[in-house]
């Protein structure tokens, strides 16, 4: 497929740059048959460029002109009758693709139906039922219309399984799936809310918190909506990152995506201050390609665009400004070694088999230096430490097996000394509240002023006596996440304004969300999604609730920072064998001609 694809890049490119169009005479007559004389013409012309024999070069320009025609078609029949043709990526165990040989389809619809209509059509001609359908990296909503979405004549649409439909008997048994699979969605999203909520000030040992931080694991001071929506953004990260090492690309890509909705809700400054967004990327795109995504080819260049500029304005040019805060660069440069190899991928698949082998070319330099000797592995394995560290050390100091172990030794000591330091201002914190809770001010009060006075309580004791004299806050303020345009959007939906409200309220904000809870739940909120008013005290039974969500999405959350980083390279290793395979081809079949030339 891949092979196919790079030939059909490069004949394309060769007929752009002569201007020749396929679909037009002489290459395509009054009938639309083809020209023979002058396609044969053609194939004996780019044959030898290509270092492929004419008769395959033949084939493929008709495979091209073909299409040319049959898009021309399609865009007549687009223009006099507003119908559109989408491209559909098929899941590779679709059992008509399986049957046809081919994952790619063309289904004709209307742009002002619902995604839903077109699922339901989807379902019925391809004998699926479980699926997502996805656009430029974004899920389409169910509810809205397809122009509503961006979605054009010609547009490629992924349709992506979120079960396995193999293993389902019966339609309710398939129906229980989907709403697990939303649930999943929906229990991850809603236990990062209740962390991004929490501001430490509780028993740490029963009610866990989450805090950002810098590279040195220094607390960021970020505002609050934008702490928020980066816990749940970097939540539903871990827990896609969790899935990929698990293989489950399909769900994993369903919570990587909900991951950049929710990063995109960060400003531009915070995206620029932290690696996150570009290793999102990064997974998106290996995504794609573990699930053979290929002609996501347009939004995986895009993303492996702003991964790159990301890493640089992180790292810096050279990578000195991550030197300075971490004095290596090594352990990052696995990520430079997944970019590269995934732009060497797209390099080849678009015909740039020159950029293929230059980008592929850096992938293996990076590649010998990141595996590290099994010998020396094990030698520090037996000192003690675990094989993320041994691994992650060795690649900062360059295979020097003393250095590696100094390293590790030195971080473990960070990180005692920075657990000391949070103990510590965590104990100092209770000690504010206890004196501030005693002159008859709330917990959660005392807590808010603390923090915005850094710990410091005659500042914190100032902040409240003015907050004292300001109006009561009200409802709307509290619930100022649900936006006028986003109600507005729910109500044109056909939903009740109450729940719309509700529903945007637990999901921060998010349509989509809102739209698929309310869906799932025959247009209201259920009772065990809504949590308590801030006037009425918590049962314990919400109480167990929230723990058990926080809990459950907690597991998904590495225990070591670098856990990113700690790549062990063998899908990679695959990658690079599978690309290089397809170049060495391309490459012999060109020595090949020119011997023959000679």
């Amino acid at each position: 497929m891949m092979a196919d694809q790079n030939i059909a890049a490069k004949l394309k490119n060769l007929l752009k740059q002569e201007k020749i169009q396929l679909w037009k005479p002489p290459y395509t007559d009054d009938t639309e048959q083809p020209g023979q004389q002058q396609l044969q013409v053609l194939a004996e012309q780019y044959a030898p460029l290509l270092g492929l024999p004419v008769s395959e070069v033949g084939g493929a320009l008709e495979s091209i002109r073909l299409q040319a025609v049959k898009r021309g078609k399609r865009n007549q029949t687009f223009r006099e009758t507003n119908v559109a043709t989408l491209e559909l990526l098929l899941p590779r165990d679709c059992k008509k693709a399986s049957a046809s040989g081919k994952s790619k389809s063309f289904l004709e619809t209307k742009l002002d139906v619902s995604a839903q209509e077109l699922m339901d059509r989807i379902a019925e001609e391809f004998d699926l039922k479980s699926f997502k359908l996805i656009l430029n990296g974004k899920t389409l909503n169910a509810a809205q219309h397809l122009d509503q979405q961006d979605v054009k004549n010609h547009s490629k649409i992924m349709v992506l399984k979120v079960s396995d439909a193999e293993f389902v008997q019966q339609a309710s048994e398939e129906a229980d799936k989907v709403k697990n699979q939303n649930e999943s969605l929906q229990r991850t999203h809603r236990g990062f809310q209740i962390l991004s909520e929490r501001d430490g000030t509780d028993d740490l040992d029963t009610t866990p918190f989450l805090e950002v931080a810098d590279q040195k694991g220094n607390p960021l001071k970020i505002p609050h909506k934008e702490k928020k929506a980066l816990i749940v953004a970097m939540g539903f990260h871990e827990k896609g990152r969790a899935l990929m090492k698990r293989k489950c690309h399909d769900d994993a890509l369903c919570h990587l995506l909900q991951a950049d909705h929710h990063f995109s809700q960060c400003g531009s400054t915070l995206l620029g201050s932290v690696d996150n967004y570009g290793v999102l990327q990064l997974d998106i795109v290996w995504c794609y390609q573990a699930l053979e995504a290929l002609s996501c080819l347009d939004d995986g260049r895009a993303r492996l665009l702003r991964a790159e500029d990301c890493f640089l304005r992180c790292y810096g040019e050279q990578q000195q400004r991550l030197l300075m805060i971490k004095g290596n660069t090594g352990r990052e440069e696995a990520l430079f070694l997944r970019l590269y190899l995934l732009q060497s991928l797209l390099s080849f698949v678009e015909g740039n088999d020159l950029q293929a082998q230059e980008l592929l070319a850096k992938v293996e330099s990076l590649y010998g230096r990141l595996c590290p000797d099994s010998d020396k592995m094990t030698e520090l394995m037996l000192l003690g430490f675990s094989e993320r560290e041994a691994r992650l050390s060795l690649r900062a100091c360059q295979g020097d097996v003393h250095e590696a172990a100094m390293l590790i030794s030195n971080q473990r000591q960070e990180r005692e000394e920075l657990k000391h330091r949070e103990r510590q201002k965590r104990k100092n914190m209770m000690a504010g509240i206890s004196v501030l809770t005693e002159a008859g001010y709330s917990k959660k009060d005392a807590a808010r002023a603390l923090q915005q006075a850094s710990g410091n309580v005659d500042k914190a004791f100032a902040i409240l006596l003015d907050a004292s004299q300001a109006p009561p806050e009200s409802n709307t303020d509290r619930e100022e996440t649900v936006s006028p345009e986003s109600l507005e959007q729910m109500l044109y939906l056909g939903f009740e304004r109450t729940e719309a409200e509700m529903a945007l309220v637990l999901t921060g904000g998010d349509v989509q969300l809102a739209t698929q809870l309310l869906l799932d739940n025959q247009g209201v909120v259920p009772a065990s999604a809504t949590p308590p008013s801030e006037e009425e005290p918590s049962t314990s039974s919400s109480s167990t609730d929230d723990s058990e969500l926080v809990n459950e999405v907690l597991e998904d959350i590495s225990r070591h920072e670098d856990d990113y980083l700690d790549l062990t390279l063998e899908e990679e290793s695959r990658l690079i064998a599978t690309i290089k395979n397809y170049l060495s081809r391309e490459s012999s079949q060109s020595v090949s001609r020119e011997s023959l030339g000679t």
